[in-house]
């Protein structure tokens, strides 16, 4: 049996007030953790890469880290666009794709497939969701 409805609490992972009621327990419906579970602290964080985009007016920097809220404060941006699970060579990988529209660095032009992959990947789901759902599916 399942229900959508509201956590009792804020999801204790993400932070989500939206909950799903699977089984007689409660669930955050943004990253799966069930409500009322706490990660062990004795166990290592565990270790979610990230591709990201961030966007600062119509460029695009595609980077990669494992602690994104970190990583993403330390650089000028306007908006985080998307996250996309996955390290270096996917970053690599992105790079070599959209090379046609680099500016310099890690940081291109935002037009043609880039802005279309952009809004696949947005259409995803939020960025800050998508990553906590991994950071659960890893913890669970």
């Amino acid at each position: 049996m399942r229900s959508d409805s509201v956590l009792p609490g804020p999801c204790g992972l993400c932070g989500s007030a939206a909950g799903v009621r699977v089984d007689g327990s409660w669930h955050c419906a943004g990253c799966g953790w069930r409500y009322g579970d706490v990660p062990d602290p004795d166990l290592p964080f565990p270790r979610v890469d990230v591709v990201y985009y961030l966007r600062y007016d119509r460029r695009v920097k595609i980077g990669t880290s494992r602690r994104p809220r970190q990583r993403l404060a330390s650089i000028r941006h306007d908006e985080l666009l998307a996250f996309e699970h996955g390290g270096r060579a996917l970053e690599q990988q992105r790079h070599r794709e959209y090379a046609a529209l680099r500016e310099g660095g890690e940081w291109f032009t935002l037009a043609g497939t880039l802005e279309r992959h952009v809004r696949e990947l947005r259409a995803r789901g939020a960025p800050w969701t998508l990553y906590a759902r991994w950071v659960a599916e890893a913890l669970a």
